[in-house]
């Protein structure tokens, strides 16, 4: 993986130092090696930083250039079936200099223009300007397993693999973006293709965006969509479970396979959970010598370890393995860097615990495989099936049993029952009702929002968090409840804060970190696995779970989900405590322009007093707020 950068200016040329300086601020994604290209005018110019996978010789050096055909690319990530793509191309006369991806995805794009992309499998950004047509072509893999942003005004239009290098090109700091202020709260991350910066953009999953530079003033950027996700609808045929089984099996295993292409030395991140130990399973046979495996865990006692469970998949499987575990001080230590990594406000709090095993797996290999998207795939959270029995449950007593219920449960337990709000949330349209569920509740806003900042964002407008999430529930075109739940959580907390944190945070350390679970192929046929096949017996990821048996110890196939969970319930009553209140609540804090102090203060007393617990607002307020104190004038 790699760090990719460009400009088009419509005037003026491009400021070589300034250009350099936009790309050596993310010097982490490509240790090995850098570049930077321009044409004739320097008024087009790529940058590149490489981390050196593929053909790590100086012919696999970007940007690369394809004189003859007037285009140059640079590229970021990997697309793991390129050697049967280069024999295709072989076939149709052309000839590779390199053992590189990099050279076969350029000639692809020379041969079938933008229909390039439905040719690759892999995780990308693209961006190759094409002389002759004079056009920027930029493209986004089909799960943004690879960020890539972009902004775009009257003088010039620039991209890059992270915010930081865009705005050290600027004058001085965009301005915030308020409304979504609203947005991470709700989430605890930005969903969508804005950013909390105005003007800088991301080009969304699945998506290349084609940029028209002819002699025109005004360069024209047309985005189009070329893969979206698609489930099955009610009335397509069911297969059989044992089909839905053996199929996901062939193709994760497939998936598997692709991935171990590489030059470099190669390992796989170990968690002790069922996503990161079948990728150990279903590998171990496959190669001659141990597998090196790398787990992390927290020095704050039981509860927060998972390193038992790895150590057990490690001994079944006689692996390489190392461990590391993380303190409480290391924890706070690492706060401001990861806020400056992160590169956007992402409450995520296991990033942190990700760096740390990608550092101890970078003394060993450059490439690391993990489970992320399994659970988003496969249905493995328990919102699902919490969703799913409240579906059931209106299906039974409709729309005015479940208000008659709800009343009833709101008189006679009070309304922060849990049996009152679960049957308020049955009285909701499932977009309401999961957003409820799984994120920051708009009476908690209330309590906090001050009364201009409720106005200035106006919750019922089209950028509201609501009307986002009921946009992508409808955009799922299936009946199905659960269906609309994993569509939604792949274009959002999937991409938006898991793919954000697994790229972040194994780049920081220069380690390629590879998703198996994600191969596009995997993800559209476990779309065709009718729900009542997901969840199973009170089990979710059923398919998974039942296709490793016999491979893994039912232990760890069917011990309850953790999550990898992290200490700050017990690190803010500690040692954030100070920390937070100093952070949170002094004359600087700039998070009080837009919250009530008074709220702030209650939440850091209510969670020191163990009256509440705070801990995931009380996150989510400390992240916003350093980000804020980065990126803000």
């Amino acid at each position: 993986m790699c760090g990719i950068l460009g400009q088009i200016n419509v005037n003026q040329p491009i400021e070589y130092l300034a250009f350099e300086a936009m790309r050596d601020t993310m010097p982490y994604r490509g240790p090995d090696s850098n570049g930077l290209w321009f044409d004739s005018e320097k008024k087009i110019g790529l940058a590149h930083l490489r981390l050196s996978i593929l053909d790590p010789t100086p012919a696999g050096r970007q940007p690369r250039e394809e004189a003859a055909h007037n285009c140059v690319i640079s590229y970021n990530g990997e697309v793991y079936n390129y050697l049967e793509i280069r024999a295709v191309l072989e076939t149709k006369g052309y000839t590779f200099e390199t053992g590189s991806d990099t050279e076969v995805v350029l000639k692809a794009y020379i041969e079938y223009g933008v229909d390039c992309l439905m040719h690759f499998n892999g995780m990308f950004a693209i961006a190759i300007w094409d002389g002759n047509k004079k056009e920027l072509f930029l493209a986004r893999d089909r799960l943004g397993i690879k960020p890539l942003y972009y902004m775009q005004n009257d003088d010039e239009f620039i991209f890059a693999s992270e915010t930081k290098a865009i705005l050290k090109g600027l004058d001085k700091n965009p301005a915030l973006n308020v409304q979504l202020i609203d947005s991470y709260m709700s989430f605890g991350y930005i969903p969508g293709e804005n950013t909390l910066h105005q003007g800088i953009k991301r080009l969304m999953p699945g998506h290349y965006a084609v940029l028209k530079c002819d002699d025109s003033k005004k360069h024209k950027l047309t985005i189009t969509q070329y893969w979206d996700l698609k489930f099955n609808n009610s009335n397509s045929q069911d297969k059989g479970f044992d089909y839905y089984v053996d199929g996901s099996k062939k193709l994760l295993e497939s998936a598997i396979d692709l991935r171990l292409r590489s030059d470099v030395p190669l390992g796989i991140f170990l968690s002790g959970g069922i996503d990161s130990s079948a990728v150990v399973g279903l590998l171990a046979d496959k190669v001659k010598e141990p597998l090196k495996t790398f787990s992390i865990g927290y020095d704050f006692g039981k509860g927060f370890d998972e390193t038992s469970y790895a150590q057990i998949i490690a001994d079944k499987f006689k692996t390489d393995h190392h461990e590391i575990k993380i303190t409480p001080a290391q924890f706070k230590k690492f706060i401001p860097e990861y806020i400056a990594l992160m590169d956007e406000p992402v409450t995520e709090a296991a990033a942190i615990s990700l760096f740390f095993v990608a550092k101890l797996a970078k003394e060993k290999v450059t490439v690391a495989l993990s489970g992320e998207g399994s659970d988003e795939i496969f249905a493995g959270y328990d919102l699902y099936q919490y969703m799913n029995v409240l579906d059931k449950y209106r299906a039974v007593v409709g729309q005015t049993g479940s208000n008659f219920f709800a009343c009833i449960a709101n008189k006679v337990f009070g309304k922060s029952h849990k049996v009152s709000k679960y049957l308020t949330m049955a009285t909701l349209p499932i977009e309401q009702r999961y957003k409820g569920m799984s994120t920051y509740p708009d009476h908690e806003k209330e309590a906090l929002y001050k009364a201009e900042f409720k106005a200035e964002i106006e919750l019922e407008n089209q950028v509201s968090s609501r009307h986002y999430t009921k946009s992508l529930f409808d955009k799922a075109r299936s009946e199905d409840t659960l269906s609309k739940m994993l569509y939604f959580d792949t274009k959002t907390w999937l991409v938006d804060d898991l793919l954000i944190k697994a790229d972040r945070m194994s780049m920081a350390a220069s380690l390629e970190l590879r998703v198996p679970f994600l191969d596009y192929r995997l993800v559209e046929f476990a779309a065709t696995i009718p729900s009542k096949h997901k969840i199973k017996k009170g089990e979710g990821k059923y398919p998974l779970k039942k296709m490793m048996e016999g491979i893994l110890p039912n232990d760890i196939i069917y011990r309850k989900k953790m999550g990898f969970p992290t200490p700050l319930k017990l690190m803010f009553q500690n040692e954030l405590r100070a920390y937070a209140e100093n952070l949170l609540l002094s004359d600087e804090t700039k998070l009080l322009q837009f919250f009530k102090k008074s709220r702030i203060e209650q939440l850091i007393e209510e969670h020191n007093n163990d009256k509440f617990d705070h801990h995931k607002t009380l996150w989510q307020l400390v992240v916003l707020e350093e980000w804020l104190r980065d990126n803000t004038d």
